[in-house]
């Protein structure tokens, strides 16, 4: 008795936490009216695009850049979608990721900083174009 009560809770626990790591996690909030009125403030400069193989025989996309903040606040954060295309147009990868953060150093006005974004995940599908990159998050300090 004791053995099957054991074997009903390990399989309802192993269920239940089956289907809460498949639950997608929420959406990012949206971008904030601030920082969507201060984003012509930000400017991505010589951006170029580089594939090569990593030791491990992976391709690896490498968007290199600058950001440029010529308004009149420090950001702290800055966060970048960048949106990589199938040859019929249809998003292969969708993928955020920090180009500006408290860990990298804070972007103060009339700054400049290089940035460089890796990509080991980019589908075989991808069209070889340079990915749509959409500031998504911005935080002032």
């Amino acid at each position: 008795m004791v053995i099957g009560l054991v074997l009903v809770l390990g399989l309802a626990g192993f269920f239940y936490l089956d289907r809460t790591s498949k639950k997608e996690p929420p959406p990012p909030p949206p971008l904030s009216q601030e920082a969507r009125a201060y984003a012509k403030n930000l400017k991505l400069d010589k951006v170029e695009m580089k594939a090569h193989e990593s030791y491990l025989k992976q391709s690896v996309v490498e968007i290199t850049g600058d950001i440029q903040n010529v308004g009149d606040r420090t950001v702290k954060l800055i966060e970048i979608t960048c949106i990589f295309y199938d040859a019929y147009g249809q998003v292969a990868l969708r993928e955020r990721v920090p180009i500006v953060s408290s860990k990298l150093g804070l972007l103060g006005p009339n700054q400049t900083r290089p940035f460089r974004l890796p990509f080991d995940n980019v589908p075989e599908a991808w069209n070889q174009a340079m990915p749509q990159l959409v500031i998504a998050r911005i935080d002032f300090q």
